[in-house]
């Protein structure tokens, strides 16, 4: 009997300790930021300039910009969790093709931007993302296009929530293998953790999304191995506004070009809806 207690006590002090290195680990298992540049889109063969924002708190915001002639929208690209803006050149290829400007921002604490990853200061920085395409560039807001990618679809959806409470309707929203919270996401990928109880970020994406009636478009895939295909479907059929869903394939960060032209026509298809919608 002694000994089946101190087996107890053992497994109990261990899952303890778990719970409290999860606790305090969340922002390394969260962010994966990367310093390194390591190519610009001149290398790929698109115009580009360097800008630099300041959000509200006060942090100084790396991004780039990347015009293209007669565009039909402008695309305000926020990015997943790893890396960089120097990560995502296949992307602006798409983007590009598609004729579409884009402004990609580095979060806090990503690439050359200042500071540190937090909830608070990736919501500031997207917000000081739009307010330079508005402010600086003098675009007009139903010609942007919201679009976020994986942890950037749910601070995509935090930008669209705070535009609506402003009164301010963009063109569209695109997130694509986004999730619904990061609890949820911790809970379906730890179920014997208090995950929940534990979580000190919400990136609370249906919540977010309550108050938005945007045109939006959902991509996810059944193969992802990093967001559950079932948290990006139930973001999906929350959201109350017009809305399509676009079935990707492959793994979480490169199904998008295995899909080849078949992305790319899901993404045209969006666009135009958007078009004829605004004649």
């Amino acid at each position: 009997m002694l000994t089946i207690l101190k087996t107890i006590a053992i497994l109990a002090a261990c899952y303890a300790a778990i719970i409290v290195w999860m606790y305090f680990a969340q922002q390394k298992m969260l962010y994966f930021p990367s310093r390194t540049i390591a190519v610009t889109p001149a290398d790929v063969g698109l115009e580009y300039e360097d800008v630099w924002l300041t959000n509200k708190l006060g942090t100084r915001i790396h991004a780039w910009w990347l015009p293209c002639e007669n565009a039909r929208f402008t695309l305000l690209f926020s990015h997943g969790n790893g890396g960089n803006i120097s990560h995502r050149m296949e992307s602006f290829l798409i983007f590009n093709e598609l004729g579409v400007s884009v402004l990609i921002y580095d979060y806090s604490g990503y690439g050359q931007s200042d500071g540190d990853p937090s909830e608070e200061g990736t919501r500031a920085d997207a917000r000081s993302a739009w307010d330079w395409l508005v402010d600086e560039q003098n675009i007009k807001p139903d010609s942007i296009i919201l679009f976020g990618r994986s942890l950037g679809g749910t601070i995509t959806a935090g930008l669209a929530g705070d535009l609506a409470a402003d009164g301010v309707s963009p063109a569209g929203l695109v997130l694509e293998s986004a999730f619904t919270s990061v609890p949820d996401m911790g809970a379906y990928i730890y179920p014997w953790l208090p995950v929940r109880q534990l979580a000190k970020y919400q990136y609370n994406a249906v919540a977010d999304l309550s108050e938005v009636r945007l045109p939006a478009l959902f991509g996810h895939s059944q193969d992802d191995d990093i967001v559950p295909y079932a948290l990006g479907r139930n973001l999906y059929e929350s959201y109350q506004g017009p809305k399509s869903f676009l079935e990707m394939v492959g793994g979480h960060n490169g199904g998008y070009m295995l899909m080849g032209q078949a992305y790319h026509n899901g993404l045209n298809q969006f666009l135009s809806k958007l078009e004829q919608g605004n004649d």
